[in-house]
């Protein structure tokens, strides 16, 4: 039986796209830091499906922990056919007043266990020449991000690798996606700290339902990248061609309380 492994599937575009792949016909493989919000998205597939949805409790922000959950799913005999790489955040303020400890975290979830999980599983998919992985950007990918220096950078991060490794892999039958959204409504910006900013007031905020969608297609189809939104895509194509540090002042802005 097909699985997909999604990561911070508890909550948000996460747990819209546990939902998507178990109506697809996929098992899932439901990864977050605590089992009780878990078990309700597998309570919500059982109900929605007929497919099964195995639980796995870790926090991929603790360094070898997607080593960890690489071993466990293993043990559990499951194959996995989709990789969503989904779990990540972000915080608002100061680089140099944030936390230290919070922002080296960041940059482990959104980078190092996203890289470590897809170079564990690309293998497998590649042998079988066959696989998805779906990894999670951000439009805050393509312009520097003054007030959230370091999630802007992970950004970065996860669209340039994401591209790079759906040029090495789509010959041997793998599609590797890279979804940016823009604002959603998750809980991503309570914990980030931008609930009451411009870009969470917006009209253009999507529910994550709809992000889920466009990404779970592209994905399927076998894009490279997309954004999520049409305005979100004026907006990203447009960065490419402003002066960065325009680029830059207008991304604090729509930052600033």
């Amino acid at each position: 039986m097909p699985v997909a492994l999604i990561t911070g599937a508890s909550t948000g575009i996460g747990r819209e796209l546990a939902c998507l792949a178990a109506e697809d016909g996929y098992d899932v493989a439901l990864v977050a830091r605590s089992a009780g919000p878990l078990e309700t998205v597998a309570a919500e597939i059982a109900r929605r499906t007929s497919r099964k949805a195995h639980i796995f409790a870790l926090d991929l922000s603790v360094p070898n922990a997607a080593r960890a959950l690489f071993d466990e799913v293993a043990q559990a005999g499951l194959r996995i056919d989709v990789l969503v790489n989904n779990a990540g955040f972000g915080l608002l303020g100061k680089f140099w007043e944030l936390p230290e400890a919070d922002q080296l975290q960041m940059v482990q979830l959104n980078i190092g266990a996203l890289t470590q999980l897809t170079r564990l599983y690309l293998p497998g998919m590649i042998e079988r020449r066959a696989g998805f992985i779906l990894n999670i950007g951000s439009t805050a990918g393509f312009q520097p991000g003054p007030l959230m220096a370091v999630y802007y950078a992970t950004k970065a991060y996860v669209m340039s690798f994401s591209e790079a490794i759906h040029n090495e892999v789509r010959e041997f039958g793998v599609k590797v996606c890279c979804l940016c959204p823009g604002a959603t409504r998750t809980e991503f910006d309570q914990r980030a700290g931008m609930a009451g900013t411009k870009l969470f007031e917006g009209s253009s905020v999507m529910t994550a339902a709809e992000v889920a969608r466009i990404g779970w297609s592209a994905m399927k189809r076998g894009k490279s990248l997309v954004v999520a939104g049409r305005m979100n895509g004026v907006m990203a194509f447009f960065t490419r061609f402003a002066p960065r540090q325009m680029s830059a002042a207008i991304a604090r802005s729509l930052q600033e309380k």
